[in-house]
């Protein structure tokens, strides 16, 4: 970990489309008509760059076709707009055959917040895990998004990578290359209280285990990055030694990174376990750092989460 060089998640996926456009001239990048980045990309591999109609759903479609044509497709658009548009082709043509293509949903979360709740997409995580066969993955900074984008596309499965635009300050540095679908990182070591995260609440997850530490507590911090399929074995490693949880993610309380430790916890190791999300709510424009804060998901409340937790493992 570095901890300095900010840049968005977003900037990462980019590098590895050119990274991987230039080692193989079977790979496209599909985009819709109204998707406006990737401008660099179109222009360093035009014969590798497909635009298609004005639709999300029209791009799944086209995508799905080159896929079984025998071309490795990823396919790029706003995540609000990508799952919620076109939810039923990728459901029908995408997971149902289990094609070998990467669905990348950018804009994510709070990343864009002056743009209002319908661009805010606090339930992708929940609807994608929901399909059979999808693996569902979430980098917290640009160089793990590099990483697993590269990852992603090698799958012999559908993948969605979830993206966020706004910039972080790298985690991980640049030729780590230890990530894969399934796994996770353990980027603090405790005994006390294990805090589960991933993309920017790692980050808060992270700033919040500096002040527990100070307080006197023992805090573990695992980037759980894959969602789907979990990284079972080291989550429940950490709270079998802890015995407690705080789950953390920039998503609805519902079906994300949450549901899928509670669903493995209570039934593998059942300990006091407390989310940290948006809640059952909907977005609303302001900055990210404002909507961050107003939906509670910062370091306070991981910290408040962590202490309560503690104080249950107590009882």
């Amino acid at each position: 970990m570095n901890g300095h060089g900010c840049r968005s998640a977003q900037e990462g996926f980019g590098e590895a489309l050119a990274s991987l456009a230039g080692d193989s001239a079977d790979f496209l990048l599909c985009v819709s008509a109204q998707e406006e980045g990737f401008l660099s990309f179109a222009e360093a591999f035009p014969d590798q760059f497909v635009r298609t109609g004005s639709t999300e759903e029209d791009l799944v479609v086209a995508a799905a076709g080159l896929s079984l044509a025998g071309f490795r497709v990823v396919v790029a658009s706003t995540a609000s707009f990508l799952v919620g548009r076109a939810y039923d082709r990728i459901r029908n043509l995408v997971a149902l055959p289990r094609l070998p293509l990467c669905l990348v949903g950018s804009g994510s979360g709070f990343s864009r917040g002056d743009e209002g709740a319908p661009y805010q997409m606090l339930e992708d995580l929940a609807l994608m895990r929901a399909l059979p066969g999808m693996a569902v993955v979430v980098p917290s900074d640009a160089p793990s998004a590099r990483r697993l984008a590269v990852e992603a596309c090698r799958s012999e499965g559908p993948v969605y990578l979830r993206l966020g635009d706004h910039p972080r300050a790298s985690l991980y540095g640049e030729d780590d290359a230890d990530f894969a679908l399934g796994e996770g990182r353990l980027l603090r070591s405790g005994d006390e209280v294990t805090l589960c995260a991933c993309g920017v609440m790692v980050h808060e997850a992270l700033r919040a285990a500096e002040i527990l530490a100070q307080q006197g507590l023992s805090p573990e911090v695992i980037d759980c990055y894959s969602v789907k399929p979990l990284p079972e074995r080291l989550i429940l490693s950490s709270v079998r030694r802890t015995g407690c949880c705080v789950v953390a993610e920039e998503h609805g309380v519902v079906g994300g990174l949450c549901g899928a430790v509670a669903e493995r916890v209570s039934q593998r190791c059942p300990v006091p376990l407390r989310f940290v999300t948006a809640g059952e709510r909907f977005g609303q424009s302001g900055t990210t750092a404002n909507l961050q804060e107003y939906y509670g998901l910062t370091y306070k409340e991981i910290v408040g989460a962590a202490a309560q937790a503690w104080a249950m493992r107590r009882r």
